[in-house]
């Protein structure tokens, strides 16, 4: 048996940037396969004290060389291996095996070892209904469906084709958006001071990604074409901006989808609620008897969908939208590459393995969708708001240009500091940008005569990827008189 593993002492702390002192978690993940993997790789990043548990040791190896953590072979549903583990006095579990029903039956005995907080993967869609029974039933901390983001993901993305990326806070009311800037258009060579007198839209440039390095903009920065820019502003705003700006705006009425996942079936019952046209290629017989069971409204086709002829054939050409779902990278990336040749108006591209983004043509990589890494920054945003006292942490906490910016969202409370001073006078750091605020259900695209008041909930936008634990942090000193 595989094993090795160190107790922490108890008064092992990390502290934060405002000088409190935080305990470093213990929490042990159960599953080591690709979503696995990647949540162990986020929580390593954030100091904390994991131990992997799987019964495959090739990929525990892999794991504990890469990542440097603590490993356990065996059956993770067992008690003894939990035990072993040290679920008993963990902080946090977290299951993310491949069956739905593992992951169950692990928070369970994690539950009955005293383990407070529990985290289960449930991907079938016959859960989804009961997941609110399953959690409050089982006592679930949180529920993540990998291929369910997903699919609402790309959904969202299919209602305005023209963004890249969309990303939601403060309940779904604001968003962050990504957009291209192109040659000679209308935001090609604007200075952001003189964004709104151009569009007439409260919208904030946050970030701007250029030849592959990263910006926090201020008024001064100038676009340039090929810019990636990401936006803040409103949801009910998005439309103005897309026409304000000269982006085209075409609805989305018949999508092929090259893949029958489950992937495919949350995001074909998504589209169907909005009377799109779905069309479903799928290389398995039986797996098309089952769609044509659970989505009656969808065309289903046995053929390989990866084939050119077979595309061709289905009227690829004629689609608004291409969508690769195969359980195959590379086979995403050569239809993906294929439906842009044809000028496809919208390409999704699903990606499992983000060491491709470098090989990828610009046009591919603008598009792809990575569910592992939403699932990652779901679980993670759990775990920031695990560590503070309840209302001080993350409420909401997404990853941009390639996980090297983050935009976290936190509630302005009795403890948050410079409450009704106005932004321009307080001492905040240069490596972020205070990107919305959000104020009875109103959204507020700041400038520095705004101010945070007692309610507030607010955006935040950084470089500095992790070292944002509260709202306090953004701040490179307190107020006078408070005590550290």
């Amino acid at each position: 048996m595989l094993f090795r593993y160190v107790m922490l002492a108890e008064n092992d702390v990390r502290v934060s940037r405002n000088g409190q002192k935080e305990k470093e978690m213990k929490i042990v993940v159960i599953g080591d396969g690709k979503i696995g993997f990647t949540v162990t790789q986020a929580l390593v990043k954030e100091g904390h004290d994991l131990v992997v548990i799987d019964n495959q040791s090739a990929a525990l190896k892999q794991t504990e060389d890469s990542l440097d953590v603590q490993v356990l072979e065996g059956n993770g549903a067992s008690v003894s291996i939990q035990k072993q583990a040290g679920v008993d006095h963990a902080d946090l579990m977290i299951a993310v095996t491949e069956a739905d029903e593992t992951n169950l039956l692990c928070c369970m005995i994690a539950r009955h070892l005293g383990c407070a907080n529990t985290i289960a993967r449930i991907r079938s869609p016959e859960y989804n209904e009961d997941v609110y029974l399953l959690k409050e039933g089982l006592g679930l901390s949180m529920v993540v469906n990998p291929e369910r983001s997903t699919a609402k993901q790309i959904s969202a993305l299919l209602q305005y084709p023209s963004f890249l990326k969309r990303e939601k806070f403060a309940k779904g009311r604001a968003e962050i958006v990504e957009m291209s800037v192109p040659s000679g258009g209308k935001l090609d060579g604007m200075v952001l001071s003189e964004l709104y007198k151009s569009l007439r839209v409260h919208v904030l440039v946050c970030a701007v990604e250029r030849e592959n390095n990263v910006y926090i903009p201020d008024g001064r920065f100038t676009l340039q074409a090929g810019d990636h820019i990401y936006v803040t502003a409103a949801t009910s705003d998005l439309l103005s901006l897309l026409k304000s700006t000269g982006y085209e705006t075409p609805r989305v009425r018949s999508v092929l989808m090259i893949g029958g996942s489950r992937i495919a079936v949350y995001l074909t019952q998504f589209l169907a609620q909005t009377g799109v046209d779905v069309k479903i290629i799928e290389t398995d017989l039986d797996r098309c008897n089952l769609l044509s069971e659970k989505l009656p409204k969808a065309e289903i086709i046995h053929a390989d969908g990866t084939s050119f002829s077979v595309l061709r054939q289905e009227g690829i050409e004629e689609m608004d939208a291409v969508i690769a779902l195969t359980n195959i990278d590379e086979q995403n990336i050569i239809a993906s590459m294929f439906a842009h040749r044809l000028e496809v108006p919208k390409v999704v591209c699903k990606v499992n393995r983000t060491e491709y983004a470098s090989i990828m043509s610009d046009d591919i990589r603008e598009c792809v969708i990575t569910p592992r890494i939403l699932t990652a920054n779901d679980i993670l945003r759990y775990v920031r708001a695990m560590e503070n006292r309840p209302g001080e942490g993350v409420i909401t906490l997404h990853r941009l240009v390639s996980d090297r910016v983050e935009a976290l969202e936190f509630a302005v409370n009795p403890s948050t500091w410079y409450v009704d001073t106005p932004l321009k006078e307080i001492p905040i750091r240069g490596d972020l940008r205070i990107a919305l605020i959000t104020r009875h259900g109103n959204t507020i695209v700041p400038s520095g005569e705004d101010s945070l008041k007692m309610g507030d909930s607010c955006v935040i936008v950084t470089t500095s990827a992790g070292e944002l634990d509260t709202l306090n942090d953004i701040f490179t000193q307190a107020p006078r008189g408070t005590r550290a």
